[in-house]
């Protein structure tokens, strides 16, 4: 067992009031431990506003404000993704707790709570490391958020817009301009998100490329490509309603079209604790639920 006190900064989703018990397990088991708690302040609000929960944590914080050695995300894939968002460069390793339906992020089920946690604290766990993505722009916009992205990045036509000129080139070679509903720059770890539900490939964690795949192609034989992960991705848009969206792991902002994107792989990566047992495909097989029989 560690000798120091571990400190831990806690994420939750605050839309999953039925999983209020998964909650309270997880800083029952630190506070046996004598962990220091630091909790997301609307997550906080939340617990003790919405819920009427006794939360015996250490403070709480706003943004990245926060010096930690793990933290725990409680939510779906969602969850885990904001919050590494605001863990940013720091190189805290992430756990996710799955309380939603669908998890390769946070893939810990309630069940498992009580053995993830004591594996933290015996180091009977892998971290994996997972690239990210960071958009820059060019022009008239300037991106409010954070610019990075474990999953993808999507440049998507407006709501009512026809579909949208999307000029591509890699690393100052023109690719394509995609006449289409949009375009995602996916990682590996985000090739299970929206580029699957738009005909991308599955693409093992730590391949070391990027995928773009177009959504609602104009042409039928524009086909997602895979690249090496290092190349530089240059986007200019054109549409009727002069401007367009840029979603950055589900987060939209709106840019006008006067605006350049450049995409590339991030400075830093995310680690994400995994423990021993869990093995990539199986998770794949089972979460993709490939050679159930439905009849």
């Amino acid at each position: 067992m560690p000798s120091k006190k571990l400190r831990f900064a806690i994420f939750g989703n605050i839309y999953q009031a039925r999983k209020s018990a998964s909650i309270q397990k997880v800083l029952s088991l630190l506070s046996e431990r004598k962990a220091e708690v630091y909790i997301d302040r609307e997550f906080y609000r939340f617990l003790t506003d919405d819920l009427h929960l006794e939360v015996g944590a250490n403070g709480v914080f706003d943004d990245g404000m926060f010096d930690v050695d793990f933290v725990i995300s409680m939510g779906g894939d969602g969850t885990f993704l904001r919050a590494a968002s605001r863990v940013g460069d720091k190189g805290c390793p992430i756990m996710g707790i799955n309380m939603g339906r669908l998890g390769f992020l946070a893939d810990v089920g309630p069940g498992e709570i009580e053995t993830s946690i004591a594996a933290l604290y015996q180091g009977d766990y892998k971290l994996d490391e997972h690239s990210l993505i960071a958009v820059e722009t060019e022009g008239e916009t300037s991106l409010e958020g954070c610019p990075f992205a474990l999953n993808d990045i999507a440049v998507l036509k407006r709501d009512n817009a026809s579909m949208i000129s999307i000029r591509t080139t890699i690393d100052g070679e023109h690719l394509v301009t995609y006449q289409a509903d949009g375009l995602i720059v996916s990682t590996p770890t985000g090739s299970t998100a929206y580029s699957l539900s738009n005909g991308g490939p599955i693409i093992a964690p730590q391949s070391g490329v990027l995928c773009l795949s177009p959504v609602a192609p104009h042409s039928l034989n524009i086909r997602p490509i895979v690249i090496p992960d290092d190349s530089v991705i240059r986007i200019s848009v054109e549409s009727r309603s002069h401007n367009f969206l840029v979603a950055i792991d589900g987060r939209s902002e709106k840019c006008s079209e006067e605006t350049i994107l450049t995409i590339r792989k991030a400075p830093y990566k995310v680690k994400i604790i995994k423990r021993h047992s869990q093995k990539y495909f199986h998770t794949l097989r089972e979460k993709m639920m490939w050679g159930a029989d439905t009849r």
